[in-house]
């Protein structure tokens, strides 16, 4: 979701498209279980790919704000560790009026993320357990090479350093996972410093991964079920 110049006040919220987006797909998309220390505020990312046969897969991820003290969110301990020009960017207020929906989305870059923490993977081709195996690799990459870059020295002038990168190898197939209060068989990647990755296939045919910093992790009951949209602020 990326916006430039000046957006009128009176812009649509992107999210309701989104959600509008995911009701139409041919499978239920999956997030976190209600919880205090999580929230869903509506923060969807959609990738799909495409051949000569069409639509080959979809994935839907999506964000939480965490809430080191769900009892009261606006105790300072909520507040993320930001540097000086983003803390700077989200104090200064335009001289133009903005929808309700920017200054809520930027007041919630203030606070700890779970970014892209639950994935729903579709494909045209069956997931089995192979595909769920690299669909988990995949996902913690993804999460590692954008939100832990400054941790794994990961720089952008050298691609081909790749070391940092989880492998198939690394994945524990004698895990289980919450799915709609029932646990199912599951894989999980249990050994990287920076997070804790499982996934299970789901009754959908579809597959369903979470990542989760592990600087979070105590926080987060790690159970699954069909979203039903975001929660509120």
């Amino acid at each position: 979701m990326q916006m430039s110049g000046i957006v009128p006040e009176d812009a649509p919220d992107p999210r309701i498209e989104l959600e509008g987006r995911i009701r139409q797909f041919p499978f239920p998309v999956l997030g976190l279980v209600p919880q205090p220390a999580v929230q869903d505020l509506g923060g969807i990312g959609i990738t799909d790919a495409w051949d000569a046969e069409g639509c080959e897969s979809i994935s839907v991820s999506v964000t939480y704000t965490y809430w080191r003290n769900p009892a009261d969110h606006a105790d300072p301990v909520n507040l993320a560790e930001l540097d000086d020009e983003t803390r700077a960017s989200l104090d200064t207020v335009p001289p133009w009026p903005r929808p309700a929906w920017i200054v809520e989305m930027a007041e919630q870059l203030r606070h700890p993320m779970l970014w892209e923490a639950v994935r729903t993977t579709w494909r045209r081709a069956r997931a089995d357990r192979d595909s769920l195996s690299r669909s988990l690799v995949d996902h913690v990459n993804h999460i590692l090479q954008n939100r832990f870059r400054s941790e794994l020295g990961i720089a952008f002038d050298r691609p081909f350093d790749r070391g940092w990168e989880a492998s198939v190898s690394s994945v524990d197939p004698t895990a289980e996972l919450e799915i709609d209060g029932v646990q199912v068989p599951a894989v999980q990647i249990d050994t990287d410093p920076f997070v804790y990755a499982v996934g299970a296939l789901t009754g959908a045919g579809t597959v369903a991964t979470v990542v989760i910093p592990r600087d979070h992790l105590a926080g987060v009951r790690l159970a699954l079920q069909a979203r039903g949209g975001p929660t509120g602020s």
